[in-house]
């Protein structure tokens, strides 16, 4: 069975698509209506999912689902879709708190045909349940524990002369060595 928040519109098609997977160039989707299953790129179609659908209201905004809601238990017949001043009385009934105004008659036609959509397929009007958050638990820093060693009375032994120059003589030998293969290399050109 279908969820509500896996139900989508796409800019362009008529009707509802269940949302299968979805890809970095695109969709793979399902229409609600005859149930056919097609791919739709990203760079053509818009996909818009139900369950981020706001309406206009006279207070706040309010989902999508709320007007679906009210439609379900208002009990009042589906109006004609063409017909613009049945639409309107029958929004007034249902849900009067529209903004009229700000919700167009296409709007309310989209709305109508959305919700036979969603009554046909028998899903259920419920939004999805946001991920809980898990509690952030603080680590509190432990101070490192710093243990003094007693001072041994002995002598440390200096570098002798000769180790001091033995040091910077093996680091000259070793650029020696990196210069003679290109010394040799360029030899060699020469020679040529």
């Amino acid at each position: 069975m279908t969820e509500y928040n896996k139900v989508i519109a796409v800019t362009g098609l008529p009707g509802l698509y269940e949302l299968i997977s979805s890809k970095a160039d695109g969709a793979i989707v399902r229409s609600l209506d005859d149930k056919s299953t097609r791919f739709i790129s990203s760079r053509i179609y818009k996909v818009t999912q139900l369950e981020t659908i706001e309406v206009f209201t006279i207070k706040d905004n309010v989902n999508l689902v709320d007007v679906f809601k009210a439609m379900e238990s208002s009990g009042e017949k589906l109006p004609d879709e063409k017909d613009n001043a049945a639409l309107s009385k029958y929004f007034k009934k249902s849900y009067p708190d529209l903004d009229f105004e700000k919700v167009y008659a296409s709007d309310m036609k989209k709305m109508v045909k959305w919700f036979s959509v969603l009554h046909n397929n028998k899903i259920e009007l419920k939004l999805s349940e946001p991920e809980a958050e898990e509690p952030v638990v603080e680590e509190k820093e432990e101070e490192p524990v710093v243990v003094e060693k007693e001072k041994k009375e002995t002598k440390a032994k200096k570098p002798t002369a000769a180790k001091k120059k033995a040091e910077p003589a093996k680091k000259e030998t070793k650029t020696e060595e990196k210069e003679k293969p290109k010394k040799a290399a360029a030899k060699t050109k020469s020679k040529k």
